[in-house]
């Protein structure tokens, strides 16, 4: 039987990061920023959220991401849009994200620009939100919020996930 060796990072870090949400994941809402293939959009589905936006600018990866979605045969609680992450975090929510996760091209500062578009904007940040950051561990960076706290963070290799909250809900406990 292959060991975790042979299986590509960034399906233990997936794994990882459901591992980590568990049966929280339930009915909620999943925002997934930058999808690149869906994969982790449609994993919140597999494992039972409500509804997935999953949004990509590149015009071939949202028609991966919908075939992936009728591959799946997830796509019913699915909405797939080409957009630019940031023009969509400027605008007020649809609804209620209990996860928004982030995971841009590296290398380029775009989960700092994420998270303050996000702390810029906080009607995306209910009491429950969780956003989850993904970047390489050498884009790391000290980082302060008005909006978002620190609530864990988790090394996988080269991949650094961030977990953060609504600051006003840690200032409510």
């Amino acid at each position: 039987m292959p060991g975790d060796s042979t299986r590509p990072i960034m399906d233990r870090v997936k794994e990882a990061l459901f591992s980590i949400i568990g049966t929280r994941i339930y009915d909620a809402n999943f925002l997934d920023l930058f999808a690149g293939t869906g994969s982790v959009g449609i994993e919140a589905l597999s494992r039972g959220a409500a509804y997935a936006l999953l949004l990509d600018l590149d015009r071939a990866a949202v028609r991966t991401i919908q075939e992936n979605l009728t591959l799946t045969r997830l796509g019913e609680n699915a909405v797939v849009r080409r957009m630019d992450a940031f023009a969509l975090l400027r605008q007020p929510p649809d609804r209620i994200y209990h996860y928004i996760y982030a995971a841009p091209p590296q290398y380029k500062g775009l989960w700092l620009k994420t998270l303050q578009a996000l702390d810029e904007n906080p009607v995306w940040l209910s009491e429950d939100t969780r956003v989850i950051v993904q970047l390489d561990p050498s884009e790391q960076e000290s980082v302060s919020f008005k909006h978002l706290s620190l609530l864990d963070e988790r090394r996988y290799g080269k991949t650094l996930l961030w977990f953060f909250e609504n600051s006003a809900s840690v200032a409510e406990e």
